[in-house]
């Protein structure tokens, strides 16, 4: 990764911070005093998938220090939720003209075991690319339901979590809903005390027919009428189930349960989105070996 013979490709070390901010430190190589007053490179965060409209582009100045560039995401600014790239602009240069980062040290230690003192969560992850480019992976949930222990038993999966910014009420519960097919959901009761939730889900009331290929069914918290802000005491809509307030970006291959009996025929394992979301995928048994 270079961008030309003469420079080399621009490298930034990051540092979060207790409050959400990064420090990103910004190697160009030598020579910053090629810059005139007042003239340096701009940090760009661009919206993966975005179409460069309001919204899709954050802007950061940078300011030398030791050799190096710094530039600051402060906490109050929240990028949408998605994933960033991380690009630098020089000073003459077109927005289009900017170039990758290749991501440094990731000092991530302040993300772990987050337990926020507020109902909006807003997450920012830096993480590498495969190809070795950094990239901030944020999230805005509120309010939001994070996802803890996962445990199994012969009822199915008890999952144990953390809610913020809403409550649970009468009628609260988590519905299981099949990706594709809004008209099939499978409910279980929610309960837990102030802060809190847990849920059993029998694994085998997914499996209700012949499955003849892979389902994926995502998880969401209801809350009752005690978190609904709908007239006549309506319940809130439902509160996607999450795993975000840690330092992984991705859960698909870190997080990883064994698949277990969903009834004749079917098997169903826990699993997390790309986006940190619990589901259950549900797909045909292996035949049994002869």
């Amino acid at each position: 990764m270079t961008v030309s013979a003469e420079r080399p490709t621009p490298r930034a070390d990051c540092t979060v911070g207790a409050d959400g901010g990064i420090v990103l430190d910004l190697d160009l190589g030598p020579g910053l005093d090629r810059y005139p007053d007042g003239e340096a490179p701009e940090l760009l965060l661009r919206l993966c998938g975005g179409d460069g409209g309001d919204g899709t582009t954050v802007r950061l100045p940078t300011s030398p220090r030791g050799g190096r560039l710094r530039a600051v995401l402060p906490s109050t600014v929240e990028p949408a939720e998605g994933r960033w790239d991380v690009q630098v602009r020089e000073p003459d240069a077109a927005d289009d003209g900017a170039v990758a980062v290749e991501a440094g040290i990731r000092d991530v230690r302040l993300l772990m075991d987050r337990t926020p003192d507020t109902g909006r969560i807003a997450v920012r992850i830096p993480y590498p690319t495969g190809d070795g480019r950094l990239a901030v992976r944020c999230w805005i949930r509120a309010p939001h339901a994070e996802a803890g222990p996962v445990t199994f038993d012969r009822d199915g999966m008890t999952v144990e979590g953390a809610l913020y910014g809403t409550s649970l009420g009468d009628g609260a519960r988590v519905e299981a809903r099949l990706a594709g097919a809004p008209d099939r959901t499978c409910s279980v009761p929610a309960t837990g005390t102030e802060g809190a939730f847990s849920f059993t889900l029998p694994l085998d009331r997914l499996a209700t027919g012949p499955v003849t290929g892979k389902q994926l069914w995502t998880l969401w918290l209801v809350p009752g009428t005690a978190g609904g802000k709908g007239p006549g005491g309506k319940s809130a809509e439902g509160v996607r189930i999450s795993r975000i307030l840690d330092d992984v970006w991705d859960r698909r291959n870190s997080f990883v349960y064994p698949g277990r009996s969903a009834g004749e025929g079917a098997r169903a394992t826990p699993c997390y989105s790309g986006d940190n979301d619990l589901c259950v995928r549900i797909e045909p048994a292996p035949a049994p070996a002869r």
